[in-house]
């Protein structure tokens, strides 16, 4: 394989289709994990196509001199090139945006109160809703749950994974880039701490073991419905503190 990284540097354009090829799996394996629900105008071929052109700008920008594995690099690209084609469509529906921004508030506030994490009645009551409610609301999220924490932590070459696991910022980064980047990577991995047990157990299976949602339900022996919702409640309360530590930001800016 480094010999096809070499001749890539070269310009041999059956390297560089070589490799696409090789990596091509890791297209459908991204879009799958993302979870994302499709409509009539924006279909799953269309999320597929998207991938690998992130593929494509993976393999031309990937440095193989670098302590990175090209598949967690690749990744990240190709993540991100779906994220932004999903933003210039405004993908989330207006209600769901409403929704998820209304219950992302509810956790932070109770949070913020309480100094420890809400519950879900303490939730539903300060909405005014059932634990039913509830729980519709936070299925109604679980497809916007994954893009949305990740718009928020995706910077360029890393990605959440990353960012979660508090790599430390590269040393060719500019300065400023560097530092905002850590102190995130910091405010993530401090949001992470506090998640319930059982919420940050399904943090850690889903972006750090890679486990899709349907395995992680097996894995803890729930539903995958059940499954979605402890993962809408967790990226929830890190994205109310990721929020709450950038509005704290401008402020002292």
């Amino acid at each position: 394989m480094n010999d096809l990284w070499q001749k890539l540097k070269t310009g041999d354009e059956n390297a560089r289709e070589e490799l696409i090829l090789k990596y091509a799996h890791l297209t459908r394996y991204v879009v799958d994990r993302m979870n994302i629900k499709t409509t009539p105008v924006f279909g799953y071929d269309d999320l597929l196509s998207h991938a690998i052109m992130g593929l494509i700008d993976a393999v031309e920008k990937f440095d193989c001199t670098k302590d990175v594995k090209f598949e967690t690099y690749a990744s990240v690209r190709i993540r991100g090139s779906v994220l932004d084609a999903l933003k210039s469509l405004d993908w989330m529906p207006r209600s769901l945006r409403a929704t998820e921004t209304e219950l992302r508030r509810a956790f932070a506030r109770l949070e913020a109160e309480l100094g420890r994490p809400a519950t879900d009645d303490e939730v539903a009551r300060s909405m005014g809703i059932s634990i039913d409610e509830l729980n519709n609301t936070l299925a109604s999220c679980a497809h916007s749950a994954v893009q949305s924490l990740e718009e928020m932590m995706y910077y360029g070459e890393e990605g959440p994974e990353l960012a979660a696991t508090g790599d430390k910022a590269r040393p060719d980064e500019d300065p400023l880039s560097a530092t905002e980047l850590s102190e995130r990577r910091r405010m993530l991995a401090s949001a992470i701490d506090v998640l319930p047990e059982r919420e940050k157990l399904v943090v850690s299976l889903y972006y750090k073991d890679g486990l899709t949602l349907r395995e992680i339900a097996a894995v803890l022996g729930v539903t995958e419905s059940r499954a979605c919702q402890l993962h809408s409640k967790a990226v929830v309360r890190m994205q109310g503190k990721l929020a709450r530590h950038a509005d704290l930001f401008v402020m002292a800016a």
